[in-house]
């Protein structure tokens, strides 16, 4: 009987049966850099925070890094709001939900909901105060500050004046007023304090929907920007300092009655009643003339058109630097134009893409501009001046299918619908090249044990492999007959490719060598679902729909050598790291371990009950009759090979141990309600009594929203349908060093990874070793007791410390000291300390010592500690890579100056002209200045 309850797990514990910990916690999202929403630059100007979906995600500009910070919404984020300090952000979600964000320790501060659709949001330079604008008005509410507080959003104002929905605000310089663009075709300008000279009323001038509205530097001047491509100039006859505060109602009284205690009682109470009905402002279209006398007046001075005449290209997006006076527009059609106003010059025009541009951002220097496309994923940063990107970064175009690590952990390859082989750097979180050559979408990634091979199976026909090396497709394998590859896997070696066919029900085998065709493996009923490959010996397991799998020897002339018989279709299977297990996936909600050498199963554990499948908004039946045919599609076994990851059409990711069988933790990898199948029963309230609101397409002409085209379209999507992407997770592995997993999902590609610091993990604990124990065995010099005693007690700073204090000359006779079970230890905390200390020569001296005087003992147990030498591998790899460029650059700078001195220090006797000497000299100097031009 399967172990499946806690009280069960527990007894197992108390038992003696050692059970790994799962400490993952989300660590970055890649594969998606945006989405939706508005983009803002930090106030160094370093680095670009981007919305992506529900979450968060910061690129690192300078330090060529990306950070998604571990907080999420619960719908699509709409709108984010930086402080003018860059250490709060407000963080709006579709449906008004806000979250209080400190970008300094990367945590939520508070919650609060707005009560309705947000539009935009803006703090005042000052930072005292920010502007939400929601429906057709605009609230005023005091900024959080950097204490604690009981509620972070006080109210202070309400403004009313425009009839549609607002869509822009900007602030003055000083604070003092703030501007709102709106989809009637006005814009209001509105003050923070009540100024006596300032009235608020609209400005028109437009025939379409405002876009953006600006204030020139240090002054009232508006530029406004509508839909239709017109940009109207607003001259005011008022400077900032002309501004006059009106004086508080009954405040003259409480000064000329100060003696009287009764009536200030009265004067308070009134003054209390008169401010509850000042916070709220209502602005007039036409203002009495009365009121006009002696008050802040706007001309129209210019009207500017972008379009060309007969030309229809809607503007989406604008953003204006004051200093510079620089202003970004973005179009419907992916063009962007920079203007130097008010004169109206155009700078440069450039079409970056062939979708909308959703979002443009300039940073504080103005020298570079992020714009963000939603229609393609697309997230860029470009520097006007010299015409080159700093950044250039998208997503696949469609959803990810499958993906899969690089030997040493360093890359992770994925592969899409949108036919697209994209790979990415653990360490960065950029991609760094993609591949294109595929006419269809990508079934199937793999790397090659080398690392420097990517293979990749499409719908197209082909199994292409490309070099990272030079960044080529250099072989292509095809079969005889047309078909399509649903699989891929490549041997230990490198040398044999195969690819599994879902039309044909056939297996393919190539060489890489040779690029040709070896043989055609024959025998499955249904299509090939899944190839894996022997780690350990050069056996293949093919799973297929026909409820069989089927181990196929590659040096016995590719004959059948077992074949399992299955209870219900297989959908996935997976080898162990050490090859003695293989584990297979059904379609019945199994997964069944068995011994493929003797062909015996070994165990299963039922799933269905883990799944927990959502309900889709127009689903007929209810999630748990949904959930009868739904299963996990990939399987991945964890590096140790204790445990096994599985995933599939549900929002959770399950981890089960095998030997126990029993459910040892489930992730949730989203908790974005933007998607289908998110909650288990329908919300009622969306129910009526002509059936559910979901089936009518309301957002259908709001360009807003987020437009998935039918599949294999690329231009032209006739029929442009709008569905809420379903929540799944279609490949899932675990990464080589054992610390990290990563899936792909509809929201992209996420990556958990191990959190130690937050567990405290002793081994082998006695009530004597304290700190301050550990420490006295050090001052008494006896490096190798103080090494084990930290390690039993399992601090890392503790660790570091006793480390770092043994003498580089002591290092040899204290590893040579220690006791197998701690060499272990010892090298797996400098491979995590490689990560973070600048002590390089020091830990590596350390890792030579330790390698060299243990290596014949840890090679014995190759196969358990494969995972820790990766990890220690990746670590190196990482700094000798840095550490290589960095001398590299130093050596040709220093060769370049060694040639300029010595071409500029020696003084020359003044020769004839056309003299040898001469010529030799300028046949000199030309050398010289040839190898300058090749450094």
């Amino acid at each position: 009987m399967w172990i499946r309850t806690t009280r069960d797990a527990l007894d197992a514990c108390q038992s003696g049966l050692c059970l790994p910990k799962f400490t993952q916690l989300f660590s970055n999202l890649l594969g998606t850099v945006y989405r939706c929403g508005n983009l803002n630059f930090t106030p160094d100007g370093n680095s670009v925070i981007s919305p992506v979906g529900n979450r968060v995600t910061v690129f690192d500009l300078k330090n060529n890094k990306s950070e998604t910070l571990p907080l999420a919404t619960k719908y699509n984020i709409k709108c984010v709001g930086l402080s003018p300090d860059g250490c709060f952000a407000i963080i709006i979600d579709e449906e008004g939900a806000a979250l209080l964000v400190s970008l300094v320790c990367k945590s939520v501060l508070h919650h609060f909901h707005f009560s309705g659709s947000v539009h935009s949001v803006s703090f005042s330079p000052d930072g005292r105060r920010f502007v939400v604008a929601k429906d057709n008005l605009a609230q005023m509410y005091y900024a959080p500050g950097k204490k604690r507080e009981f509620n972070a959003f006080v109210l202070d104002k309400t403004y009313f004046g425009p009839y549609d929905e607002t869509t822009f605000i900007d602030w003055t310089d000083d604070s003092k007023c703030f501007v709102i663009g709106s989809k009637d075709m006005t814009t209001w300008v509105f003050g923070a304090e009540r100024w006596d000279n300032l009235i608020y009323y609209s400005l028109g001038g437009h025939r379409d929907a405002i876009v953006a509205c600006f204030f020139e530097t240090g002054s009232l001047d508006l530029y406004t920007l509508s839909q239709d491509g017109a940009l109207c100039v607003w001259q005011c006859d008022t400077k900032l300092d002309g501004l006059k505060l009106k004086a508080p109602k009954g405040w003259r009284a409480d000064v000329l009655q100060k003696d009287k205690e009764e009536e200030e009682e009265k004067e308070e109470k009134e003054d209390d009643h008169i401010e509850k009905e000042d916070n709220i402002i209502r602005g007039k279209i036409v203002p009495d003339d009365e009121k006009k006398k002696d008050k802040v007046r706007y001309s129209h001075v210019a009207k500017y058109f972008f379009n060309k005449e007969g030309d229809f290209n809607n503007l989406t997006s604008a953003a204006y630097h004051k200093k510079i006076h620089l202003l970004v527009t973005g179009f419907a059609s992916g063009i962007f134009h920079l203007h130097e106003l008010p004169e109206f010059n155009l700078i440069h025009s450039l079409s970056i893409s062939d979708q909308r541009i959703a979002s443009i951002s300039i940073n504080s220097t103005g020298d570079w501009i992020a714009f963000g496309c939603s229609g393609l994923g697309q997230l860029l940063v470009w520097e006007w001046q010299s015409e080159s990107y700093i950044l250039k970064q998208q997503g696949h175009f469609n959803s990810m299918v499958s993906l899969a690590y690089s030997p040493d952990g360093q890359y992770i390859v994925t592969g899409g619908i949108d036919g697209k082989v994209k790979v990415w750097n653990t360490l960065s979180g950029f991609c760094f090249v993609t591949f294109t050559e595929h006419t269809s979408g990508v079934t199937a990634v793999t790397f090659t044990s080398t690392g420097y091979v990517i293979v990749s199976a499409s719908l197209d026909g082909t199994v292409r492999a490309f070099d990272l090396h030079r960044y080529r497709n250099f072989r292509t394998f095809t079969s005889p007959r047309p078909t399509q590859f649903s699989c891929v896997a490549v041997d230990s070696s490198g040398e044999i490719v195969t690819a599994g066919s879902q039309d044909s029900f056939e297996i393919f085998i190539w060489s890489m060598q040779t690029g040709r065709l070896l043989d055609v493996l024959s025998g499955h009923e249904g299509p090939i679902s899944s190839l894996c490959f022997n780690p350990m010996k050069s056996i293949l397991a093919s799973a297929s729909w026909d409820k069989t799998v089927r181990l196929w020897d590659m040096f016995d002339s590719w004959r059948t050598k077992e074949t399992l018989n299955l209870t219900s279709d297989a959908l996935a299977v997976t080898f162990r790291p050490d090859g003695v297990e293989l584990a297979v996936a059904t379609l019945n909600s199994q997964i069944s371990f068995w011994d493929h050498e003797n062909a015996v199963q070994t165990g299963s554990i039922e799933c269905r009950h883990d799944l927990k499948v959502g309900r889709k908004e127009l689903d007929k039946i209810t999630a748990k009759h949904a959930a009868k045919g739904k299963s996990f599609t990939t399987l991945c076994y964890s590096a140790d090979g204790q445990c096994i990851l599985a995933g599939g059409m549900s929002k959770f990711v399950c981890i089960y141990h095998i030997k126990e069988q029993i459910l040892m933790k489930k992730f949730e990898i989203s908790c974005n309600y933007s998607l289908d199948a998110m909650e288990e029963f329908l919300d009622r309230r969306r129910i009526t009594e002509f059936g559910n609101l979901a089936l009518i397409d309301q957002d259908a002409g709001d360009e807003e929203g987020i437009a998935l085209a039918l599949p294999g379209v690329r231009k032209g999507d006739m029929s442009s349908r709008r569905f809420k992407p379903e929540i799944r997770v279609t490949s899932l592995h675990f990464s080589p060093t054992g610390r990290c997993w990563a899936a792909t999902t509809t929201e992209g590609l996420l990556i958990y990874s191990l959190d130690s610091g937050l567990i405290f993990d002793p081994f082998e604990l006695d009530i004597s070793i304290t700190p301050s124990s550990v420490r006295t065995t050090l001052r008494q010099k006896e490096f190798t007791k103080a090494i084990m005693m930290a390690f039993r007690l399992n601090e890392k700073k503790l660790i570091q410390e006793v480390l770092e204090s043994v003498p580089s000359h002591e290092i040899e006779v204290v590893s040579s000291s220690l006791p197998e079970l701690y060499v272990e230890k010892v090298l797996e905390f400098l491979a995590s300390a490689f990560e973070m200390s600048h002590h390089l020569e020091f830990y590596l001296i350390w890792t030579q010592r330790l390698l060299m005087l243990h290596g014949p003992k840890l090679k014995l147990r190759a196969g358990k500690l494969l995972a820790l030498i990766q990890f220690l591998q990746k670590s190196i790899q990482r700094h000798f890579d840095d550490v290589s460029k960095l001398c590299d650059w130093n050596y040709y700078n220093i060769k370049y100056a060694l040639g300029v001195s010595q071409q500029r220090g020696v003084k020359r006797p003044s020769e004839p002209l056309g003299s040898n000497e001469d010529s030799d000299s300028e046949s000199a100097s030309l050398q010289l200045m040839n190898e300058e031009k090749e450094v």
